[in-house]
């Protein structure tokens, strides 16, 4: 008989099943034949990621090949425990592969460019490299819907355009999609699922994580659900139902 803490871990780990198969059947996210990178931080968002595409790839149809990649950068402070992240890959049949990489020499276009910036450039251009050479066709990165929403808000404050990190994206310059299969999942119930499994957190934060810009918005988008509980739904809605606003003309 099951503890009413493995009750509760059931129910909350199925709630986060059925918003990562609605992700994948609406926007067409998984295919059979696929192999699978995920991009591994470390963080509750790559590892609910991770365990969630790891049982998918249990199932018959759609046949797909999922593979794990930790990337540490060496000239950021931040530390994780990479004997865990491959013992918990390990435990869900899911291949762990490490990579190292560091950022000394930047190109002349990224030398301006924020810590941020520059260590996510390069631990992507990792990710990149080592898809092409596992022979992966998708790269799977643990972005849930607040992640989504504040890229929205950053770029309506900042940049001055309605844009954010789509569900599926095919790449110009080579033969892989970024899917993101948590973008319907609310990091809160991340969150809540990690602290019941036990998930370990890193070693040591990034010295940065607290300086972002989208550490600022994620607290806007925490107020903006103090005004309204149902946000998240309307900005979703909003971002898929963009329509022109006619001004009236003068006479």
């Amino acid at each position: 008989m099951k503890t009413p803490e493995q009750i509760a871990l059931s129910r909350q780990y199925k709630r986060l099943s059925q918003r990562f198969h609605m992700a994948c059947v609406t926007y067409g996210l998984l295919a059979d034949g696929d192999h699978v990178l995920i991009g591994l931080s470390g963080g509750k968002d790559s590892l609910a990621l991770t365990e969630l595409l790891g049982n998918q790839a249990k199932i018959f149809k759609p046949s797909i090949q999922v593979t794990a990649v930790y990337v540490s950068v060496e000239n950021i402070g931040y530390e994780t425990d990479t004997a865990y992240l491959q013992t918990f890959c390990q435990s869900l049949g899911v291949t762990f592969v490490h990579r190292i990489t560091r950022y000394d020499e930047l190109p002349k276009e990224h030398r301006n460019k924020n810590h941020c910036f520059l260590c996510s450039w390069y631990r992507r251009k990792a990710l990149f490299d080592t898809a092409k050479e596992l022979g992966c066709n998708k790269i799977a990165f643990g972005h849930h819907r607040d992640d989504i929403l504040e890229t929205l808000l950053m770029n309506m404050v900042f940049g001055g355009n309605i844009s954010t990190m789509p569900p599926k994206l095919q790449l110009d310059k080579m033969p892989l999609q970024i899917i993101r299969p948590l973008c319907l999942i609310d990091e809160s119930d991340i969150k809540q699922y990690a602290q019941m499994a036990g998930y370990r957190k890193q070693v040591k934060l990034c010295p940065f994580e607290y300086e972002s810009t989208r550490t600022k918005t994620k607290e806007i988008l925490s107020q903006l659900s103090s005004l309204n509980p149902d946000v998240r739904y309307s900005l979703w809605a909003a971002m898929e139902n963009i329509k022109p606003t006619y001004l009236p003309q003068p006479k």
